[in-house]
């Protein structure tokens, strides 16, 4: 385990004192049994739910360069990713699939990085079209692609306990780059790659 530093400590202890605000806000009493442990399970809960602040996307961009490698005019899909992310309008969860793809231009990346750099961006306080928007954005920047593509369906808790109250709604986003925006072949072979 590790040592928390004095400044860390006061920073959590302020987090629980808040917590312990908002519970008797709620109406219920911070004090009791059930409650006691809270504040310290939340701020673990938010540490990993909202780690993704804490990683950079370039780290994860180990590319290959070797021309036998390289798919040329391929499109590399990594589909049905399944991820969860947190509303920034109402700090309630939204989850779904996304389907992440890229044609190469010069570099291929491992597979998972896919799934790592949506996770990265989906680990934060977030709205879906955001989500899209960075992947495609950072793929574009770190391998430099003919074209990105990242298609998110998901379920909004903000619109199943709350407002509109429709359990079965399912949003869907998608953010195109490069070929993917440009070429309306390019775009339906994707799209039929994904069903």
């Amino acid at each position: 385990m590790r040592d928390k530093s004095d400044k860390s400590m006061v920073r959590d202890e302020k987090i629980a004192d808040n917590v312990r605000e908002i519970i008797s806000f709620l109406g219920d009493n911070p004090e009791r049994e059930g409650l006691l442990d809270s504040p310290q399970r939340i701020i673990k809960s938010w540490q990993h739910l909202f780690r993704g602040y804490q990683q950079d996307p370039q780290a994860i961009f180990k590319t290959f360069e070797e021309d036998d490698v390289i798919p040329y005019n391929q499109i590399i899909l990594l589909k049905d990713i399944d991820f969860y992310s947190t509303c920034e309008h109402h700090f309630l969860p939204f989850f779904g699939r996304a389907h992440v793809a890229y044609i190469p231009a010069e570099k291929v990346v491992g597979i998972s990085k896919l799934a790592r750099l949506l996770e990265i961006f989906a680990r934060r306080l977030q709205i879906q079209e955001r989500i899209g928007n960075q992947v495609t954005a950072a793929l574009m920047d770190y391998l430099e692609p003919k074209g990105a593509a990242c298609i998110i369906e998901s379920k909004h808790f903000c619109m199943t306990c709350r407002g509109v109250e429709k359990a079965g709604a399912v949003m869907v986003t998608s953010s195109l780059r490069g070929s993917f925006l440009e070429s309306a072949t390019t775009r339906q072979e994707l799209m039929a790659l994904i069903r």
